[in-house]
């Protein structure tokens, strides 16, 4: 074993001379190379996973608790995605797929729709473990991918990346180089919004009150509590117009979280979302965050 995945930076989140390398010659899609994590980068998840079990058994949905034991996820070590692979693909033909960082808007849901989930490889740092603005391994294995378990939950993923195609077509249908951009943008943040305020941070009726089902408030040990029994949350059914007119920020605690049924409710929203993309009613939604950058928009015109 080298030194490096013994006491070295190993696999830290922005430290990570293999994934940095990779990012500079222009490689998303990589492997995992598990060899370089190191002993720091394993107390890491032992450290969030150890915070967050007894959380989970208390707010979190019943799906994603099947999902943790389904995919028999190693409390003490940064699991394998070949292991991850090799428990979830049997049970929704989902496959987490090792990335190099920040994917653009069309291919991740592209990913989405062919039951690809593009993964962080790197993991925050052991003595920075409350917050962290961009994706890492912890977020996306034991905070997304246990809900991969789940059929109903893995179709709607699957219809998120429809979308994405629908509205490419939409897109290239439009002549008008200032008009296409303008209703491009429009779609795009109201997917992302929506996005946000269901897989990212959505919450679910159950006999035994509200429970998390987003991926943001799983993998975060403050939020998570914080987000179903704080009185500063409001807490509302959702409404497809809120949520795709909803500005959102990244740097705090959410103050606004929407509630849904069960996961036949949220396939049904993500159908009507496609909907009301094709009848042209997200072409003008609410300004503001989230920015639509421009290699988010060249990916679905490409």
């Amino acid at each position: 074993m080298s030194a490096v995945s013994v006491t070295g930076a190993g696999m830290t989140t922005g430290e990570a001379p293999f994934v940095e390398d990779a990012r500079e010659a222009g490689r998303l899609y990589i492997y995992q190379p598990y060899e370089l994590y190191s002993e720091d980068n394993h107390r890491a998840w032992r450290t969030l996973y150890a915070r967050l079990l007894p959380l989970w058994r208390r707010y979190a949905n019943d799906h994603f608790l099947g999902g943790v034991e389904s995919l028999c996820l190693d409390p003490e070590r940064i699991p394998r995605l070949e292991d991850v692979n090799r428990f979830l693909s049997p049970l929704t033909g989902f496959r987490a797929k090792a990335v190099s960082g920040y994917i653009p808007a069309f291919q991740f849901f592209d990913c989405l729709r062919r039951r690809e989930f593009p993964t962080t490889i790197t993991i925050r740092r052991a003595d920075h473990l409350d917050y962290l603005p961009e994706p890492d391994i912890f977020h996306d294995i034991a905070g997304h991918v246990p809900m991969h378990t789940d059929a109903a939950f893995a179709e709607t993923l699957v219809r998120f990346g429809e979308c994405a195609h629908t509205a490419a077509e939409i897109a290239a249908g439009i002549p008008d180089l200032e008009t296409r951009t303008r209703r491009l943008t429009s779609i795009v943040r109201a997917m992302a919004r929506f996005f946000w305020f269901t897989v990212e941070f959505g919450l679910m009726c159950s006999p035994a009150g509200l429970k998390a089902y987003g991926s943001g408030l799983l993998s975060s040990f403050g939020e998570l509590r914080h987000s179903l029994e704080s009185p500063e949350v409001q807490r509302y059914p959702i409404q497809l117009e809120w949520a795709v007119n909803q500005t959102f920020e990244i740097d705090h605690y959410q103050p606004l979280l929407f509630i849904v049924d069960s996961f036949d409710h949220l396939f049904g929203l993500v159908g009507r979302l496609e909907e009301w993309m094709r009848e042209g009613k997200l072409n003008n939604v609410a300004p503001g965050e989230p920015a639509v950058n421009p290699g988010d928009l060249a990916s679905f015109l490409r």
